[in-house]
């Protein structure tokens, strides 16, 4: 328990009747290099997985928020910084209707794990990240895994209503 309080940050997420977000992280030292491709495949499968367990439709990937969510972990990737405000002030609402999705639902993001199972694990033990993964109303999902040039791999997860 104590190593999962080292890994957590507070971070308000700015999601319209959505939970407050938490922001997870994890020393990029234990990151490994595993593929984005893989990360975000198994992020989305491993939500869903979570999702129909507890009662909520596996929510379906579309490529608008990939996009947001790509863009928004490329940026955390490049300039290192870590938060739910994005270039120029933005957050997540702005991103998903830029990326031309228009009913965003809310954003999870974290920082430096290893496996998309690391990451939906420290999500799942996080009242913020659970109440976004487990919102039932929510109906797509993008995730994005972008690694540093330092090798740290950032991840953002927009959802869709």
């Amino acid at each position: 328990m104590r190593s999962l309080f080292r890994r957590l940050a507070v971070v308000a997420a700015l999601a319209p009747a959505a939970a407050l977000g938490v922001t997870l992280f994890a020393a990029p030292a234990d990151a490994a290099a595993v593929s984005e491709t893989t990360l975000q495949a198994d992020i989305v499968k491993l939500t869903n997985a979570q999702r129909t367990a507890h009662g909520c439709a596996a929510l379906k990937v579309d490529n608008r928020l990939i996009t947001a969510a790509r863009g928004h972990s490329a940026d955390m990737a490049q300039t290192g910084a870590f938060s739910h405000t994005g270039r120029g002030g933005s957050n997540f609402v702005a991103r998903e209707k830029a990326a031309g999705y228009p009913k965003p639902s809310a954003e999870n993001i974290a920082w430096g794990y290893r496996t998309g199972r690391d990451v939906v694990s420290a999500w799942m033990k996080s009242p913020g990240h659970r109440a976004n993964i487990l919102n039932c109303k929510s109906r797509t999902v993008g995730v994005g895994a972008v690694y540093s040039e330092g090798g740290a791999p950032y991840f953002t997860q927009d959802f869709g209503y």
